[in-house]
């Protein structure tokens, strides 16, 4: 009988709920941690209205989130390296 090699499996968090404070946007993920990012980050972000950031959906099934009317993407990557 032979054995397959292990293979190294990742789990990388999805988002699962975006909000915001006056100066933060704050990422829900799958694994239960909340990321926040300074709005300064994001200078689309910090000047878009209170109604273009609600208008955000996920993208690739979760690994980042996409403003339409702003032309933004943030992925979770990215907000877990700082």
């Amino acid at each position: 009988m032979s054995s397959s090699p292990s293979r190294k499996v990742s789990f990388e968090p999805l988002v699962e709920d975006v909000s915001f404070t006056k100066s933060s946007l704050v990422v829900a993920l799958s694994d239960g941690r909340e990321i926040r990012m300074p709005l300064e980050w994001s200078e689309r972000l910090r000047k878009a209205t209170p109604k273009q950031r609600k208008g955000w959906r996920l993208i690739g099934g979760g690994v980042g989130i996409h403003w339409e009317s702003i032309d933004e993407d943030i992925l979770v990557d990215s907000l877990l390296r700082g």
